[in-house]
């Protein structure tokens, strides 16, 4: 391991003009990983030179990226459990100094409102309702239809801030704070479109195996609907009915799926460097 001076005359030179010489460096910098990170920032801050200043963010971001990778590796192989360890590796991608303890506490501040409403004598109806009431009307949530492909609308930090999203980023948020109050709702990966199923609870039965009691449409401010519906939906979009299109999903789907959406938004921006870089991720699912 290099020392800090080491370090920063590595980082004085970054502004040669040999392209080879600047590999080099680039190279041996982002090898020694995040701890270089603020001696790079503190480089960056004292640039002037534009050129320079690029060099230096694309090695911080690279070093990030890198990172970003590995824990992304470890949460697909042993971390599947954790959705919302899954929407946060998803969000630093453009976020890497994302607040993780602010969106926490809003998790959780969800979380007494709605648990406070809440009582034993409620049907599952009636307990979706009180949900929908604060998490639509209260706080103001709602579907993003007017920007629908917008990158932000997949990062749970912008969702949090902007009270809106698309139909996967509404439900993820729903569901973190759904399943910390125990509630049996699930995801359910419908085509082109995502959305939750309340399911009943039988003595014996474990997790996701339960009857689906009906859907909730968080991208429609918590409309709640039955299967028939789901049979009209696949029937336009000219699809077989799948088993996968009725029933629960796993978080890794999931967060698979989020970045499936965020790869197409950046598509759609012409952003080929994000596009690839995404790509990355979403092959660790097959790997």
């Amino acid at each position: 391991m290099m020392n800090d001076p080491e370090v920063k005359a590595l980082i004085s030179l970054l502004d040669d003009s040999d392209q080879e010489v600047f590999t080099h460096i680039e190279e041996k910098l982002i090898s020694l990983g995040t701890h270089v990170i603020p001696m790079l920032e503190d480089a960056w801050s004292h640039a002037f030179d534009p050129i320079l200043q690029h060099r230096i963010a694309n090695i911080v971001h690279k070093i990030q990226f890198d990172m970003l990778l590995e824990d992304m590796k470890i949460w697909i192989h042993t971390n599947t459990d954790d959705l919302l360890e899954g929407a946060l590796l998803v969000a630093r991608y453009q976020y890497p100094e994302l607040d993780r303890d602010k969106i926490l506490q809003f998790i959780a501040t969800l979380k007494k409102e709605i648990w406070l409403e809440l009582n034993e004598s409620l049907t599952a109806l009636e307990q979706v309702n009180v949900i929908n009431h604060i998490f639509f009307t209260k706080h103001g949530f709602a579907g993003n239809t007017t920007n629908y492909h917008a990158p932000q609308n997949s990062y749970i930090n912008c969702v949090i801030e902007s009270k809106k999203g698309n139909p996967l980023a509404l439900s993820t948020l729903y569901l973190l704070v759904t399943k910390s109050l125990g509630l049996p709702i699930y995801g359910v990966n419908l085509p082109e479109h995502f959305i939750l199923s309340y399911l009943e609870v039988r003595e014996g039965e474990e997790g996701n195996t339960g009857r689906v009691l009906f859907y909730i449409n968080p991208f429609s401010k918590g409309s709640v609907f039955g299967k028939g519906d789901i049979d009209q939906f696949v029937k336009k979009l000219k699809l077989d009915p799948q088993n996968t299109y009725y029933q629960p999903c796993s978080n890794k789907d999931m967060i698979l799926r989020m970045l499936r959406n965020l790869s197409y938004s950046y598509q759609k921006l012409g952003d080929t460097e994000k596009v690839d870089e995404i790509g990355l991720m979403i092959a660790l699912f097959s790997s």
